[in-house]
């Protein structure tokens, strides 16, 4: 397959046969772990710019905007909201890292993009890496989801396959397109706490890490996220004490999960948020979230 016009390579490197690994900014990644453990990857193993997929076909602007920059002397320019990508040979073998924003069109346009790259490295394994809102607690360990369609892939790295019907993001797009081209494919999700949504989830990053590499066959480079684990728990434990209807939510949650209760069967790939309605109104989860930002400010202000 030809590489499409929207495909721009920053380097032609030779792969052989590559894991594909790539997340999405937006709807698959709650609390930012999937592109924050796509982006640890690429600074941990010090990954090479390969390519980048031109916005302009998938991107509506009014949306995801760009940005402006300012140059150490002034000079302003726009950065756009881009999907790059990079590579890096390792003990696992070669490896292609993709991250950017969800686009916001043309997806099975876009799809074909990634399928064309995938081919023209002969990649053995397509996985992405997603995180969905849930009933679990933060100190406790990420519970993690994996999915595959392909028997020998769901055997071999204790997969399972997906059962969700319902509304989908980019990534069953991809998946879809993938298989229908009969190239393996997983995906991987954690599960993060739904009343601490808007903090920036390191755990849950570090989990998708080691199981990604454990998939690879490659050391994961832990010592780039390792240390903003107990900073995050240390947050979101201010937020808890701060609500005492939380501090008992978040204790049953802790009881369920010592006591064995992990996520249902039903939760799958495709279904990025659990109902935190069901111990929550809709007033006091506005009113958390709210609770959460202004928390966020004040810790950005000292």
């Amino acid at each position: 397959m030809a590489t499409p016009t929207s495909v721009h390579w920053l380097s032609k490197p030779t792969l052989r046969n590559p894991t594909f690994v790539c997340a999405f900014s937006g709807w698959n990644d709650a609390a930012d772990a999937a592109s924050s453990a796509v982006r640890h990857l690429i600074d941990g193993w010090g990954a090479s710019p390969l390519a980048e997929i031109s916005p302009e076909p998938y991107t509506d602007f009014a949306t995801i905007r760009p940005h402006v920059r300012l140059g150490e002397s002034g000079e302003r320019s726009i950065v756009w909201p881009t999907v790059t990508l990079w590579h890096v040979s390792g003990a696992g073998g070669d490896v292609i890292l993709s991250l950017g924003p969800e686009p916001s069109l043309q997806w099975k346009r876009f799809a074909g993009d990634m399928l064309a790259i995938a081919e023209h490295f002969s990649s053995k394994l397509f996985l992405t890496l997603g995180a969905l809102l849930a009933d679990v607690a933060h100190r406790r360990p990420v519970q993690l989801i994996g999915t595959a369609t392909d028997a020998d892939l769901i055997e071999r790295h204790n997969l399972r396959r997906s059962r969700y019907e319902g509304p989908t993001g980019i990534i069953g797009v991809l998946h879809e397109v993938f298989s229908r081209a009969a190239l393996p494919s997983a995906s991987l999700w954690a599960a993060v706490p739904a009343y601490a949504s808007q903090v920036p989830s390191p755990k849950a990053s570090l989990a998708l890490m080691k199981r990604t590499c454990e998939i690879i066959g490659t050391p994961a480079p832990v010592g780039v996220v390792m240390h903003l684990v107990e900073r995050y728990e240390e947050q979101v434990n201010s937020i808890v004490n701060e609500d005492e209807d939380l501090v008992e939510y978040v204790d049953r949650l802790e009881t369920a999960t010592d006591s064995g209760m992990l996520l249902s069967d039903e939760v799958s790939d495709d279904q990025l948020q659990l109902d935190f309605a069901e111990e929550a109104s809709d007033a006091q989860a506005a009113e958390l979230v709210d609770e959460v930002e202004r928390f966020l400010r004040e810790q950005n202000s000292d």
